[in-house]
């Protein structure tokens, strides 16, 4: 599977993330800051979360200082669910009860170890089959379909 990275800033952890993904098997490619600079993490969001909305890419990791930052503004693009996670138990569930495609970390606050943990747990798991769940992420998808 390709794995889509970006981050506004070139740091230990963004590079590490890229090292575990490669590891692991993956075909990553790097947006950002880990492709050239500057890179505002706008303009990263954007870019990564579009090719994820159309299927270049079926997940994706985005880091910026707090995570905050460019988890919102890829949710602004139809069809992108970016999660915020600073553990792995958040990082399982927003995958499973949530469909997350974007994984968010924060640059400032997640050690290597936790990046880690946390992409174990993203793909470890996938969406839950609960009724509730399912329930929940259709009405997310058809409130879109009428709203963006």
């Amino acid at each position: 599977m390709k794995i889509a990275v970006g981050t506004d800033m070139k740091t230990h952890l963004a590079e590490a993330i890229v090292g575990e993904l490669k590891k692991r098997g993956y075909e990553v490619d790097v947006y950002g800051a880990l492709a050239a600079t500057p890179a505002l993490w706008t303009k990263v969001a954007i870019e990564v979360a579009e090719k994820v909305a159309v299927g270049e890419y079926r997940q994706a990791v985005l880091c910026c200082w707090t995570g905050t930052g460019i988890s919102l503004a890829a949710n602004k693009v139809k069809g992108i669910r970016a999660a915020l996670c600073g553990d792995a138990q958040t990082a399982a569930g927003a995958r499973k009860w949530n469909d997350a495609n974007i994984l968010c970390m924060s640059l400032r606050a997640t050690s290597d170890e936790v990046a880690r943990e946390m992409l174990d747990a993203w793909f470890a798991n996938g969406p839950s089959t609960d009724e509730e769940d399912v329930a929940c992420l259709r009405y997310l998808e058809e409130w879109e379909a009428e709203h963006l």
